[in-house]
């Protein structure tokens, strides 16, 4: 049954792939009409996310980025399915990616590399940063995912995410993965969501991220340090509808040498200036701060009170 429903989907989002850019926009426009205006797609959430975040700012001002919001998710959804079929000519037409000769420089030192990104104006598009490298065309680029619960949406985004030749790498084989490409001396760099929410269980620091006590994820940060990768930033824009800039933004080429979590704290700091200067193309629809520091202690203290027994 999972097989034919990816079939089905597969075909059906291959089609919307093959339509020119000016009737995906016109679809998206019709469809954000049907999401925002008349379903209100996740618009409780996306209110309290944006109310938390920006207490600073009008009634007005947060329904002129919820507006806006709901303008690029449309987008956003209708520019991924593109990836399945638009050539690599035409998708650098549309995304201009920016400082990949210091990464390049990495590699001339034998140096692997990380990136780190969040849920930022179209994160899908970053699985074809391979097509900017000038030198190093036979590098691997590969991109950590978390399986999807529905195997048919999970199937289809795995198409996607592949279509411009990046490694999809399920976070439980990371390890696996380096140790084949450094037996097959291929130089690599992993590209990390890193904004994403952790489990209770799996919760080692909390910070202050868009005016709110944040729990995020650190295993990445401990990866980069123990395989020695140059990390970067992946700072993106949207100047105009269909056009994004990606800029790779050093973090550190000595992930060692700086404290612990310092990475961690410094991409954190360099997306939230991202937001805030384009809110709207930011994922508001993920019910980021569901885990909060209250009940985090309360989990905390129970589980001591227990051991103390």
């Amino acid at each position: 049954m999972n097989t034919i429903k990816y079939y089905l989907l597969y075909t059906f989002v291959y089609i919307l792939s093959l339509m020119p850019f000016w009737l995906i926009y016109a679809i998206s426009d019709l469809n954000y009409i049907i999401i925002y205006k008349l379903v209100g797609y996740r618009k409780k959430i996306v209110r309290k996310n944006l109310k938390n975040s920006f207490p600073e700012k009008t009634e007005a001002e947060l329904k002129e980025i919820e507006r806006k919001f709901y303008h690029w998710f449309c987008d956003y959804i209708l520019e991924t399915f593109k990836l399945l079929t638009i050539s690599d000519k035409s998708l650098l037409k549309h995304l201009e990616l920016r400082g990949l000769e210091k990464i390049e420089e990495c590699f001339d030192k034998k140096q692997d590399c990380s990136t780190m990104l969040g849920h930022f104006c179209n994160w899908e598009w970053l699985s074809a940063v391979g097509l900017g490298f000038k030198r190093h065309k036979d590098l691997v680029v590969g991109s950590i995912y978390h399986e999807l619960k529905n195997k048919a949406v999970d199937r289809l985004f795995l198409a996607i995410r592949s279509a411009k030749k990046s490694v999809l790498i399920n976070k439980q084989n990371i390890p696996r993965y380096i140790v084949k490409f450094r037996r097959e001396d291929k130089r690599y760099m992993l590209g990390f969501i890193s904004d994403q929410s952790p489990r209770w269980h799996n919760i080692h620091l909390w910070i202050n991220f868009l005016n709110q006590q944040t729990p995020v994820f650190t295993a990445g940060e401990r990866l980069m340090k123990k395989m020695n990768n140059a990390v970067f930033f992946v700072k993106v824009e949207r100047p105009e509808r269909g056009k994004y800039i990606a800029s790779f933004i050093p973090i550190t080429f000595k992930p060692n040498e700086l404290p612990e979590f310092e990475i961690t704290r410094r991409f954190f700091n360099m997306l939230e200036e991202s937001i805030r200067q384009q809110p709207e193309c930011y994922l508001w629809t993920h019910n980021r701060w569901k885990r909060t520091k209250e009940k985090y202690d309360q989990i905390m203290a129970e589980r001591k009170r227990e051991s103390d027994i």
